[in-house]
């Protein structure tokens, strides 16, 4: 009987140790530490225009892309040390011929959308073709693009794209300030010249302010001042207005009639939160 049950007892101690490492093998008591959990997350890039006076402005996008960067400290007997890569990333590759001044008062368009694995994101960069255009008075004109900017509009970002979140990158392409006419007076030989003024702002940190101009029955030019920069739109036809890509904080907005009959008006301390759209009060215009 006493050499039974030591056999009885070493087969349940057998059996429970083969259980034990089972569990192991399995993962289920040893999850693997070294496993790349990122998901990618996505990117949207959304093309928006401040106004120009002009009456189309064609540009010609070939390429859209990003630049992730990324650093990390290495431990060594002498010293530590950083080691960097940077990587460039195609959001679109798919060529589209844009009029700019139809992205004004809310109206964007998206130049493309693609899954980025989470990181830091530094640069983003727009590869233009040669097939751009302005046109006044009916005339369209050649926009010839200094051959330094071949290799792609630079725009500074500073995105940490977190895992599986949603980015909107809103690109605001200033028509106004982007073309330089050449030549004085009436020199037959005068030429435009691109020369592209555009910012770059992460759309859901951003908010907008919106509102409706009277009288409506010409153009007024709407905007505001960050830093030196100019942030504006005109009024549609019914005077209505939106300008996009806002940071937090207070605003003065002002208004300035394409009509010599009313004066220039300026609302201030308007207040704007991100991830909303601020409506104002209707603003009407006094006569001079």
């Amino acid at each position: 009987m006493k050499i039974l049950r030591s056999i009885s007892l070493f087969l349940s101690a057998v059996l429970f140790t083969f259980a034990a490492v089972s569990c192991s093998d399995s993962g289920l008591t040893e999850p693997d530490t070294n496993k790349n959990i990122n998901a990618p997350s996505s990117l949207k890039v959304i093309l928006t225009d401040a106004p120009g006076d002009y009456e189309s402005v064609f540009i010609d996008i070939r390429e859209v892309k990003v630049r992730r960067v990324d650093s990390s400290e290495t431990d060594s007997t002498e010293s530590d040390s950083t080691e960097s890569y940077e990587e460039w990333v195609t959001v679109s590759q798919d060529p589209v011929r844009v009029d700019l001044l139809t992205l004004q008062n809310g109206n964007t368009m998206i130049l493309g959308e693609t899954e980025l694995e989470p990181g830091s994101y530094d640069q983003m960069r727009l590869v233009l073709g040669d097939d751009n255009e302005v046109v006044v008075d009916g005339q369209g004109y050649y926009l010839k693009t200094p051959s330094a900017q071949q290799s792609g509009l630079k725009l500074k970002l500073d995105a940490e794209i977190e895992e599986g979140t949603s980015y909107s990158l809103l690109v605001d392409f200033d028509a106004g300030r982007s073309i330089v006419k050449t030549g004085k007076g009436k020199n037959p030989n005068f030429k435009y010249l691109l020369k592209p003024v555009l910012r770059a702002v992460n759309l859901e940190a951003t908010g907008s302010i919106s509102g409706v101009v009277v009288p409506s029955d010409f153009t007024t030019s709407v905007y505001t001042v960050i830093n030196e920069d100019t942030i504006a739109t005109n009024t549609g036809e019914e005077g209505e207005f939106q300008i996009l890509g806002l940071a937090e904080g207070f605003y003065d907005l002002n208004f300035e009639p394409d009509s010599s009959g009313f004066r220039d008006t300026t609302i201030t301390g308007i207040e704007v939160f991100s991830g909303e759209d601020t409506a104002i009060d209707t603003v009407r215009l006094s006569e001079n």
